[in-house]
């Protein structure tokens, strides 16, 4: 491929991916970046007549097989900020930065923030971030997915600040060494229904273990939530992401437990976050 020029190389790579891809032309621009180590802004901006890498071919094949562009550059950015990613856990996805704006915005004087099933660390990560005087803990079941965390502690120059800790709410007394009670808690557990039709770039590629939930997507809640109240310090706030249409049942587990919740919306007019307190 090194005799085309990049931007037909980026126009052909767009006209194969739109079989398997809604956004084939920006997939081609990110992976060429990638294969070219720039910035897309770079590459838009001065390197479309370059000679196209050989590398670039192979990213194409990798993303019409349906991996997922993360995957493939090993990044995501969410709420500005970078991400490392891997398959041991979910892309952070635009959807999930309500969650961190609700959080942010229901306790700005937070200290201590614990997020459940941290993934990439990216709640967390983003949290932290944006209030300088808290620190915070990440939990995973997955090895995997903690040293993917661990890793963006470090990119994110945040390790005095944010720990990443081997437990799984699924296992008696998992949270009696975090320590506690937090101000802030965090959480995007699996709440997808066992059976759910997922499109194939999520269903083949990121990790069930992050994704399915029983057969009404809320199993996990329903282990979880009930925490939810030993965990918090007085006045404290947990934010959890829930799927479009579980915001009556999870609210329903809350209330069961003695807490008060609210549902917030994403920009798409969804639910997508309920706050318990």
């Amino acid at each position: 491929m090194t005799d085309a020029a990049v931007a037909a190389a980026i126009r052909a790579a767009a006209e194969q991916l739109s079989a398997t891809s809604d956004t084939a032309r920006l997939d081609a621009e990110v992976l060429m970046a990638h294969a070219l180590g720039v910035t897309r802004s770079q590459l838009l901006l001065g390197r479309m007549r370059d000679p196209a890498p050989e590398g670039f071919a192979p990213l194409v094949e990798r993303r019409a097989r349906h991996e997922p562009v993360a995957y493939i550059t090993g990044q995501q950015e969410f709420f500005s900020l970078p991400f490392i990613v891997s398959p041991d856990v979910l892309i952070p996805r635009g959807d999930s930065e309500v969650l961190v704006e609700t959080a942010i915005a229901a306790r700005p004087g937070a200290r201590t923030v614990l997020d459940c099933g941290t993934g990439s660390g990216a709640l967390l990560l983003a949290t932290l971030v944006n209030l300088p005087a808290a620190r915070g803990i990440g939990i995973d079941r997955s090895p995997g997915a903690l040293a993917i965390a661990q890793a963006n502690v470090e990119a994110l120059g945040l390790a005095e600040r944010a720990a990443m800790v081997p437990a799984d709410w699924h296992e008696p007394g998992w949270s009696d060494a975090l320590g506690g009670p937090f101000d802030l808690i965090l959480a995007n557990p699996p709440y997808v229904e066992d059976d759910a039709t997922l499109d194939a770039s999520v269903r083949a590629f990121e990790p069930a273990g992050a994704l399915f939930s029983g057969p009404h997507g809320l199993d996990d809640y329903r282990i979880l939530v009930p925490e939810l109240p030993r965990l918090l310090a007085p006045g404290g706030a947990a934010l959890v992401e829930i799927g479009y249409a579980q915001a009556e049942a999870v609210i329903a587990i809350g209330e069961a437990c003695g807490l008060s919740a609210r549902l917030h919306r994403d920009l798409a007019g969804r639910a997508r976050v309920i706050a318990f307190w």
